[in-house]
């Protein structure tokens, strides 16, 4: 009797495992929307539409409707370049969602202008009429000039000096500009100035459109260096009279920007393949790692069994008087285990809580200045020497003349911290990251194979 209960739990016991690990690998929809931030940030189009509506699934799945209108909207901004259409439809569908289900109001103000904007984009395509375009985007307007959200209103008037534009009413597209300017944050000044500039543009105000797209600082954006730059050239041409050498560069100009769009499709192959075998390996590695599990579960319940057997043989054959001395030894040593896990424990604890505020450092998104103090750097290095077969000390042991810059940054690599972070960490711009990755790969690891990065020289 006591050998069936037992077998019962075993193979309860397995299920259960089996079950629990098979779900824990199951993403939220919350942590698809995440992914595929990451992948649209990577330029990764097809891969994040296709983590979208994954999340879009996952969510009306489990009722998270929050992440549901969230997903809907971001999709609809991957698709607006490609398929404006899908877009405004998709953002319809994010809006009746959060009418559904309200929470945050700026995010129904975001919606409705992200609504409208998709709505003047087939208008402008079929030459249509923006009585829809301008019914999302002056509800949003009103929503945000009464709640106060200037960050709103700016966007919103920016909108609709797009708008404005696009249905060549040049000078209301300047006055709603102009509103739009005077409440901008820095994050949506370029914006907004583009929007001011090509108005002026538009209206042949030549000094006015030059004085505006030199207010514009680009930073690392380069596709917004090459608009001001090829406008700047556009005003100078104008100014001279030669409209025929105009035309000629503004065809150059698309030229180029086809070359880019293309470029970025040829990445977005390069990364789907990537991934594609990057998934395979993980469910091969996956496979592998549970008829390991299985085996190990089966032979400790063989083990069990037959223990459990010679248990029972033994506990008939005792006198009351041992059962009792045995029940007291085994209560002492139960004891003596608890405590001793306990301690364990709570070492762990301690453990890894003197290492989360470190490494937590490294986990921000933000374009900030983050400093590591080398107390903090050391304690990472331990703690991924701890769990990583030692690497780094075996890095250094190979390559003693490696500078600790160069130590910290393959342990930044080998964590997958983004460039951008790491540039926050050196105050460096990513390309200078990538600089200093492909010249330690080929000075120190005496890598010339373009092909192998440095994660895969660290992954060996």
């Amino acid at each position: 009797m006591f050998a069936r209960v037992l077998y019962i739990f075993i193979i309860a016991f397995l299920l259960t495992a089996c079950s629990q690990q098979q779900v824990s690998n199951e993403p939220t929809a919350a942590q698809c929307v995440e992914a595929a931030k990451a992948a649209l940030a990577d330029d990764s189009i097809r891969q994040g539409e296709t983590l979208l509506r994954k999340a879009i699934r996952l969510s009306e799945e489990t009722e998270d409707w929050h992440t549901n209108y969230i997903a809907y909207q971001r999709l609809a901004v991957a698709l607006s370049q490609s398929n404006p259409e899908e877009a405004l439809r998709l953002m319809k569908k994010a809006l009746a969602v959060y009418e559904q289900h309200p929470d945050d109001e700026q995010n129904y103000v975001i919606l409705l202008d992200y609504a409208g904007t998709y709505a003047a984009q087939v208008a402008f395509i079929n030459e249509g009429a923006y009585d829809e375009a301008l019914d999302f985007i002056h509800r949003a307007y009103d929503i945000a000039k009464n709640k106060q959200m200037e960050d709103m209103m700016c966007q919103t008037l920016t909108s609709l000096a797009n708008i404005a534009w696009a249905k060549e009413d040049y000078r209301r597209a300047v006055d709603y500009a102009h509103q739009a300017a005077a409440t901008a944050t820095a994050d949506l000044r370029p914006g907004t100035l583009q929007v001011l500039a090509r108005s002026y543009f538009s209206l042949n105000m030549l000094d006015s459109a030059e004085t505006v797209y030199r207010q514009i600082e680009p930073g690392d954006d380069v596709h917004l260096a090459y608009i001001v730059q090829s406008n700047l050239a556009k005003i100078a041409l104008r100014r001279m009279g030669a409209t025929q050498v105009e035309d000629s560069v503004a065809g150059a100009f698309e030229q180029i920007e086809d070359f880019y769009y293309k470029a970025l499709e040829q990445k977005d192959a390069y990364y789907q393949e990537t991934l594609r075998q990057e998934m395979e390996n993980q469910q091969l590695a996956y496979r592998s790692q549970m008829y390991g599990r299985t085996l190990l579960i089966i032979m400790i319940a063989s083990l069990l069994v037959i223990l459990a057997m010679v248990l029972m043989v033994r506990y008939r054959m005792r006198l009351q008087r041992q059962q009792q001395q045995q029940l007291q030894q085994e209560a002492e040593h139960q004891k003596t285990l608890l405590h001793q896990a306990n301690e364990v424990v709570a070492f762990l604890q301690d453990f890894i809580l003197e290492r989360t505020e470190a490494l937590k450092k490294l986990s921000q998104s933000a374009d900030s200045r983050i400093y590591l103090s080398p107390h903090e750097w050391s304690e990472i290095e331990r703690t991924l020497n701890a769990i990583d077969n030692n690497r780094f000390a075996r890095i250094r042991e190979q390559y003693p003349t490696m500078h600790d810059d160069d130590i910290h940054l393959c342990i930044l690599t080998r964590l997958g911290i983004s460039n951008r972070t790491i540039g926050n960490i050196y105050c460096l711009t990513v390309s200078a990251v990538q600089h200093r990755k492909l010249k330690l790969k080929k000075d120190v690891f005496g890598e010339s194979n373009p092909d192998i990065t440095l994660e895969q020289i660290l992954n060996r």
